[in-house]
């Protein structure tokens, strides 16, 4: 049995007893997991740079400004939904584009199929979009 008395990087200290060849295994990896550990912890740490950070809020704040303006464009137009069912409603929606062998023309249709796809059918309409000015 011998005891040993390590710290880690960040100055912790700790003392470990241990019998034979296996606890040695098992202080080797859990010294090399905690390695590991503080590798990871001091990588993160060095990408929080200040230009990060100022781009990561104007993402939010971008991100922010969108959802309220549909938002309001929602209750404006008169769709009673919130924006999070109108999003759920919106992934379920499936656009089909053909392209016609004789002309070389594509051709797009969006399938509006239930009740709910067609609660928001003028979101999808291009001329709503066009026109629209609140």
């Amino acid at each position: 049995m011998f005891i040993r008395k390590k710290r880690n990087r960040s100055g912790r200290q700790w003392i470990s007893a241990q019998k034979g060849e296996q606890d040695m295994f098992a202080m080797h990896e859990q010294q090399s997991e905690e390695k590991h550990a503080a590798d990871i912890l001091l990588n993160n740490i060095e990408n929080f740079t200040p230009k990060r950070i100022e781009a990561h809020v104007c993402i939010c704040f971008v991100a922010y400004k969108v959802y309220k303006e549909l938002e309001r464009v929602l209750k404006s137009c008169g769709i009673g939904l919130s924006v999070d069912k109108v999003l759920n409603i919106a992934k379920t929606i499936t656009t089909l584009k053909i392209k016609l062998p004789a002309s070389g023309k594509t051709i797009s249709k969006t399938m509006l199929i239930t009740q709910k796809h067609k609660a928001i059918e003028k979101l999808f309409d291009n001329n709503f979009w066009k026109n629209y000015s609140g």
